[in-house]
């Protein structure tokens, strides 16, 4: 029970935004893409390139959570053999605190930074292109597909950013070795420390932090379709 009003608005507003942050995000998506792509946007090539890679995160978790939504159910069944998929070892809490946290967080600051900060934007890369392997190699593997969710923004959207990045500070001559030591590195540990660990370390079997029937894979939704 809630002890003030205020409180008890909180917990809704902190509960309706777990649910749904995916949404919000791909709304904020289509609100980068017209604002950067405005003839008077008058940004660089490094620095478009860096507010479209932020766009494409936000496709890149609406495809996962969203449209169609299934990751949550093939991360836990695939690759946790969960017996309980609809909330372990990911639940909506960790999605959330992932994605936005780290995700949302890493991509915005390295598009706010421009050319300063090269080796962030580097890292945001490596974080892209981590999703890239494990969504073609590893999640299609272990679940035996030739699709899934967040596969199909992976190509359409994370690898020509990643493409583009490299060619830019290489054409442009913007990286120095210093921004490739700190940049290659950071992005490696991020990968590790901030994407697939904290699914480990925030796991409850008990939670009650779970994800809709249709963020399952079919077979395991409470109310299959008929």
């Amino acid at each position: 029970m809630c002890h003030t009003w205020r409180t008890c608005v909180d917990v809704r507003m902190m509960n309706l935004f777990r649910k749904h942050w995916y949404d919000v995000g791909g709304v904020l998506g289509l609100l980068v893409l017209i604002l950067v792509l405005r003839p008077q946007a008058g940004l660089s090539s490094y620095q478009l390139l860096m507010w479209l890679s932020l766009a494409s995160l936000f496709f890149h978790q609406v495809e996962e959570y969203r449209f169609p939504g299934t990751f949550p159910g093939m991360i836990n069944r695939k690759m946790f053999h969960s017996d309980r998929p609809d909330r372990y070892p990911l639940n909506t809490n960790t999605a959330m605190l992932i994605n936005v946290g780290m995700g949302w967080t890493l991509y915005l600051l390295a598009a706010l930074a421009g050319g300063r900060l090269i080796w962030l934007g580097m890292s945001a890369m490596l974080v892209s292109l981590g999703n890239i392997v494990a969504h073609t190699f590893l999640f299609n593997l272990k679940g035996r597909t030739l699709y899934n969710a967040g596969l199909a923004t992976c190509w359409l959207f994370f690898a020509p950013c990643v493409f583009f990045f490299f060619h830019i500070i290489h054409t442009d001559q913007l990286a120095t070795m210093a921004d490739y030591w700190a940049g290659i590195p950071l992005g490696i540990l991020i990968n590790v420390f901030g994407v697939f660990k904290p699914i480990g370390w925030l796991a409850d079997r008990d939670t009650t932090f779970i994800f809709r029937d249709g963020q399952l894979l079919p077979t395991d939704r409470r109310n299959p379709p008929r």
